[in-house]
């Protein structure tokens, strides 16, 4: 079809509409293939190519569930409370408030107001990290000669840079990431064992506990020893579903916990939310 003309380039680019590339979004969600929910209730599926993000804000009590299809992929994932960017991720709370440096099922994800953003309600990979974040522009040029969004080998802070202005965020309202689907070990003598993947098809569930904005960064995992910028595809699906109510055995698991629920339940009660 010839594009030479305006005429021709519109032609030529409403005879893509129907077409579905391998990563992109799925619009509307509902027509998803096997979702695992009511078709109806999807908000969100998208398939993130190697080395891109994404980014969306979830309702409270929407499920988001991350998997990694062929293997390779590394989810770096920030959260904020949407509308309020200051109360964010914040990393060290949530490895020293739960005394335990690994996520999985059952971890809460605090902010640094001791609130739950979101919880970790199923893992079938355990290969996670809250430890080094995620990759940066000098460190991707070193290895690979560049890390610019636009190049083969994206960092993924520069990815987030991309995601959070899209959301009226600037690069300073970017904290430490948490990685999924790639994780390391602490040694005995205090370094970091790189464990990699735990192989295709594993996920990892979490349940906003408040409306959040979310950003995503599937990009290599920056202790990953390989010479080569491997990073495979992450599936992304979330569906309506609702927050984790009193009584819930994940709300009284830990003193802990049950500390930052009551702390997120009465921030949101005194707003008419809860």
């Amino acid at each position: 079809m010839a594009t030479a003309t305006t005429y021709g380039a519109r032609a030529h680019a409403r005879a893509q509409e129907g077409t579905r590339a391998e990563a992109m979004p799925v619009v509307p969600a509902a027509d998803w293939p096997d979702p695992p929910c009511e078709a109806g209730h999807l908000v969100w599926a998208e398939t993130v190519a190697g080395g891109n993000y994404t980014h969306r804000v979830l309702a409270r009590g929407t499920e988001l569930r991350l998997t990694d299809p062929i293997g390779d992929a590394c989810a770096h994932l920030l959260l904020y409370a949407d509308g309020r960017p200051w109360e964010r991720l914040n990393v060290a709370d949530t490895v020293k408030v739960q005394w335990n440096a690994y996520l999985g099922e059952g971890v809460l994800l605090l902010s640094d107001q001791g609130r739950v953003l979101a919880s970790v309600v199923a893992d079938t990979s355990g290969r996670h990290d809250a430890l080094c974040g995620t990759s940066t522009l000098v460190r991707n040029t070193g290895r690979y000669g560049d890390g610019t969004p636009q190049s083969p080998s994206p960092a993924g802070r520069e990815l987030f840079k991309l995601a959070a202005a899209k959301n009226g965020l600037e690069p300073r309202d970017l904290p430490p990431s948490l990685s999924f689907f790639q994780g390391v070990e602490v040694r005995d003598d205090g370094t970091l064992d790189f464990t990699g993947s735990a192989g295709p098809g594993d996920s990892v569930t979490l349940r906003a506990e408040q409306d959040v904005t979310v950003l995503i960064a599937n990009v290599p995992h920056p202790a990953d020893p390989r010479p080569d910028y491997v990073s495979t595809p992450l599936e992304v699906l979330a569906w309506r579903a609702a927050p984790t109510p009193p009584g819930d055995p994940l709300w009284d698991a830990t003193p802990e916990g049950r500390r930052a629920f009551l702390n997120t339940h009465e921030f949101l009660a005194a707003r008419g939310l809860a």
